[in-house]
């Protein structure tokens, strides 16, 4: 793939931000929520003992919570126009929804001090002449409906999460209250962030770390399958108080390999946005590499599906860290194959498929010496110039992330920001790419850095 160059491809109303979560940005300060089914994750003994999760905790993070302002400071400097943040529904409501139905019940649950805190978080973003899209769940759940250890350990499923039949009804309750709250502040809206990593890492992928880690094909698809239902009750609700667009936001990743990469992509790229096509505004992409995958023996049966394919170490995400890929191409500290090539097949192909606009809303790489992300956020700008010169509706460019954060079971290992975070002194330092991301905005286009899509690594066809 060869990028054509010329003039401003990236027009005035092109989106250019930075995504954040609640979980992995809020804590650090004096503001704790340990009413998550991570928090519960993260802080049990045997699990940091068995090197499930990392034992750093997310209560010593960047505390995004009470310096947002600052935070927020740093985004405009880098040109941004937009910011996502997460909203924890665990802060909302803390304790248990099932028997409430009407607004004014569920007024008396939530904790408004916690909606009066993300309103003035929203509204910072806000007057400071940035949009705002907010993400309602980002893989966390409140205790009260998800205890992972009960389930990891006795497989108790009194409070089995996205299993629980009751869980859509549930979410779309918040969802709609949070935008009756909050809807004049907010300017986009997504239901949820990744819905098939939940999924595929609690039940088919143990050394994820994901809760609760019980590997189960049927626990799998039903999980799935209720998130789907979730997001489709939701999007309905939350439409009786909001005209603004509400999205999906999913994780998509391009499929290469032989026949049975096919099998593969209809599974883990198009089953949840296929059933959710009817009830969506704009699809959010996250994409940090591709898979590569050959058929596999014997073929599992798995939730009424069949699998017939198996990931090749050496590609995409099974590589070894800060190596080479077998395709001769850069791996991050994460063992992430660098594959920008894979952002342009696979965002061509969600625009041709369902004809949504469409915002990149995740794209980024874990590298804590920042040698390899100007290249990576280089070649992946040229990917989509290269999609907007052919006429295809991608309305905005989202990083992972403005800052370092929590990354989950990894904990603070790996470091995704822009902007460097000191975790002991709290302090905020921008890296290079911080400043090769604020030029590109300022030109519109990548063209004027074209050379270095070839030079140290030839990262575009």
């Amino acid at each position: 793939m060869s990028h054509a160059g010329g003039g401003m491809m990236f027009n005035e109303d092109f989106l250019f931000g930075a995504s954040m979560s609640g979980f992995q940005f809020e804590m650090g300060g004096n503001t704790m929520d340990p009413n998550t089914d991570w928090f519960l994750w993260v802080h049990d003994q045997y699990l940091q003992e068995n090197n499930v999760v990392s034992g750093d905790l997310p209560e010593n993070g960047l505390n995004y919570w009470e310096r947002y302002s600052e935070i927020h400071a740093l985004a405009l400097e880098a040109g941004f126009n937009v910011l996502r943040i997460g909203i924890e529904w665990s802060r909302i409501f803390p304790d248990a929804t099932f028997d409430v139905e009407s607004p004014e019940e569920l007024e008396e649950l939530a904790d408004y001090s916690a909606i009066k805190h993300y309103r003035k978080i929203l509204e910072d973003i806000k007057a400071r002449g940035m949009k705002t899209m907010v993400n309602l769940n980002h893989f966390t759940l409140p205790l009260w409906l998800h205890d992972p250890i009960k389930v990891n350990r006795n497989l108790d499923f009194s409070k089995a999460g996205w299993l629980d039949e009751r869980s859509p009804h549930e979410f779309a309750k918040f969802a709609a209250f949070v935008v009756k709250n909050l809807g004049e502040v907010v300017d986009f809206w997504s239901t949820m962030n990744e819905p098939n990593v939940v999924a595929n890492l609690g039940y088919f992928q143990r050394p994820s770390g994901f809760p609760p880690s019980v590997i189960d094909p049927t626990l799998w698809k039903k999980a799935l399958d209720n998130e789907i239902n979730a997001h489709n009750l939701a999007y309905e609700a939350m439409k009786e108080y909001t005209h603004r667009p509400i999205g999906v936001i999913y994780a998509f990743h391009w499929i290469d390999g032989d026949d049975n990469a096919d099998e593969a992509n209809n599974l883990l790229n198009w089953y949840f946005v296929d059933a959710v096509k009817d009830k969506i505004d704009f699809i959010g992409i996250n994409y940090y590499t591709r898979s590569f995958v050959e058929r596999r023996e014997p073929i599992l049966k798995a939730g009424g599906f069949t699998i017939s394919w198996k990931s090749l170490s050496g590609y995409g995400f099974a590589c070894k860290p800060n190596t080479l890929s077998k395709a001769g191409l850069p791996v991050s500290d994460a063992g992430w194959e660098i594959y920008p090539k894979g952002l342009y097949n696979i965002t061509k192909a969600i625009c041709e498929r369902y004809k949504k606009p469409v915002y990149i809303t995740e794209n980024g790489i874990a590298d804590n010496k920042d040698l390899l992300r100007p290249y990576y956020l280089l070649s992946h700008l040229a990917a989509i110039e290269r999609l907007l010169e052919e006429g295809y509706d991608i309305r905005g460019y989202l990083h992972w992330s403005l800052t370092d954060n929590y990354e989950w079971a990894k904990g603070f290992s790996l470091r995704f920001g822009l902007v460097h975070v000191d975790y002991d002194k709290k302090l905020f330092t921008p890296r290079p790419s911080f400043f090769l991301f604020r030029e590109i905005i300022r030109n519109r286009t990548t063209n004027r850095f074209n050379a270095f899509l070839k030079v140290p690594f030839d990262l575009l066809e």
